[in-house]
């Protein structure tokens, strides 16, 4: 009779140990990967944040890059839950290829500017002066959105420019500013906000302004809490977040 007894207890104790675990942790822990433009960096950042804390048990999961490279490997299958673009024209690729789950909508926009070292020892006061002799420029690659909105932005200047360098992203032409690589850099008005580098301003009726869209990537085996996410950056509490960095409004 004991050793019955004693078996029992045996077989029972693990099932209420393994209860006892999985009702602690009072939320289903998930991981949500998403895949932003490279000037969403600190905006994106800020409400990851934001999102965990509402959402206990979840994590927020970063990558930041330009928008042509991250499409691609939203179209080639990577595995991605949330995919936010600096651009329309990049979002379509994402969404004629079947990989969005929705039709993207714009949330918020961004505009260039010209990004000069603090000292500015080239002497720059406008988009003019970019053509000048022996001034070194940087820019995106044309494939990126920050690269498209440069080469219209001078376009729109009547102002021709061979730039010295074409990165892959936002981030790194203005690294090279702060860093005094070049003379200046063609960025948006929210990254002037993230680096000790001095802005000149383009004239609203010459700058190109970019729509950025946002999706839940098809793919997704996440996608109630995906729309989550997708929400809240449209939101009240997004826009706010967005706004604070100098994006502006859809």
């Amino acid at each position: 009779m004991r050793c019955t007894k004693a078996l029992a207890l045996a077989l029972v104790a693990p099932l209420l140990a393994l209860a006892a675990c999985s009702g602690s942790s009072g939320a289903d822990e998930s991981t949500l990967t998403v895949s932003a433009a490279a000037s969403l960096t600190e905006s994106f950042t800020e409400l990851a944040t934001q999102f965990e804390a509402d959402h206990p048990g979840t994590t927020v999961r970063l990558n930041f890059g330009g928008s042509s490279s991250l499409a691609e490997q939203v179209v080639s299958g990577a595995p991605v839950d949330v995919f936010a673009s600096a651009s329309r024209t990049t979002m379509d690729t994402v969404v004629e290829a079947g990989a969005a789950a929705d039709d993207a909508p714009t949330f918020t926009t961004n505009s260039m500017t010209i990004a000069v070292p603090s000292a500015n020892r080239a002497n720059l006061t406008s988009i003019a002066d970019l053509a000048k002799p022996g001034v070194r420029v940087a820019e995106c690659a044309p494939e990126v959105p920050c690269g498209a909105a440069a080469r219209k932005t001078l376009q729109n200047a009547g102002v021709t420019v061979t730039p010295v360098t074409l990165d892959p992203d936002v981030k790194t032409v203005l690294g090279r500013v702060a860093a005094g690589e070049v003379d200046a850099g063609l960025v948006y008005v929210t990254d002037i906000r993230t680096a000790n580098v001095a802005a000149i301003p383009i004239p609203a009726d010459v700058a190109a302004t970019n729509e950025y869209a946002i999706t839940v990537v098809k793919a997704s085996p996440q996608q109630d809490l995906a729309r989550q996410f997708v929400d809240f950056v449209a939101g009240p509490t997004g826009q706010q977040v967005l706004a604070t960095y100098g994006f502006g409004t859809p």
